[in-house]
Parts: C-alpha cells; structure tokens; sequence
C-alpha cells in the first residue's frame, strides 16, 4: 500500500537533469515559435487529424494555444507528481531496501514519458503552424515516429528494465 511506502527524496542525477532541461526547453521553443508565427497565420487552421496524418477537421487559429497550454499543464503535473515516487503503481512490492532503485527507475520512465508527451505536442503545433502558413497540411513521418516510439519501444524498455531490477 502507497501510505507504507518509504517516502524518499530523489536526487536528480545528470541524466535527469538534462531530460529535464531538455522538456523545457521544447516547451519554451514551442511558444515561441507560435508567438513569433501567429500574426502571419491564416484564421483557418487543421484542428484534428486521421491516422494517415492528413487533417479531418478545422478550427479558428486560436486552437494553436490549447497545445502549448496543455502541455505545460501535462509538463507542470508531471513534474510534480514525480516528486511523490511513494505514490506511483510498482509491479513489485516496495521496501526500504529497494525503494530508490524502484523509485529512481519509475521517477526517471515518468520524466521520459513526459519529454515525448512534450515533445509530441509541439511536433504536432510546429507542423500545423508550418502548413497553415504553406498552405499545406500534414502531419509527417517525424509524427509516426514519435508515436511509434512512445507507444511500442519505450513500454517494451521499461518492462525490459523493470524485469532486470527484479533479479
């Protein structure tokens, strides 16, 4: 039960920081881009796309800030949800002998996960102010990629992972 749990701070190593800057620093260049970008936007813009990446609906050019606001508030909750590791689901019973290596794992998954998420949020932004302003629309194989990655590779990492610290 989470209330057992041995509550530890985790300090940040320098893989942590730099995912960490890294997450900032797409979130920073997403609105920066759309500031700099958004007086020579149309008014119309792609809003919603179907799995092929071509868009299957349209709204008025201020839907571009619901991504960036969204995800600094998926960015910001993260980031503090991994400040209580005590409270994130483990496939392992945690004790006082295994809580930081459990604790580190599922708080650095949780910061990578958030990176992508980032990430994938300001690669959809990007390629829909870049082809309202082309007047061309989609959303790429960088898309697929990124979805690809954080939905096979990186689950497939962490059960890898997670069967290791098992051992």
């Amino acid at each position: 039960m989470a209330a057992e749990r041995p509550k530890l701070k985790i300090p940040f190593k320098t893989v942590d920081i730099c995912i960490e800057i890294a997450s900032i620093m797409v979130l920073l260049l997403m609105w920066f881009h759309l500031i700099l970008a958004f007086g020579n936007l149309p008014d119309t813009v792609p809003s919603h796309f179907n799995a092929a990446g071509q868009p299957d609906n349209y709204s008025d050019k201020g839907f571009l800030w619901f991504l960036p606001a969204l995800g600094t508030l998926m960015y910001v909750g993260l980031f503090i949800l991994n400040r209580y590791p005590h409270l994130h689901n483990y496939m392992v019973n945690i004790t006082e002998e295994n809580a930081l290596i459990q604790y580190r794992f599922s708080t650095r998954v949780l910061r990578v996960v958030n990176f992508l998420c980032v990430l994938m949020f300001a690669y959809i932004n990007y390629q829909i102010v870049i082809g309202a302003k082309n007047n061309t629309s989609s959303l790429g194989i960088g898309f697929l990629i990124t979805v690809v990655v954080m939905s096979i590779l990186l689950p497939v990492f962490i059960y890898l992972y997670q069967q290791k610290l098992k051992k």
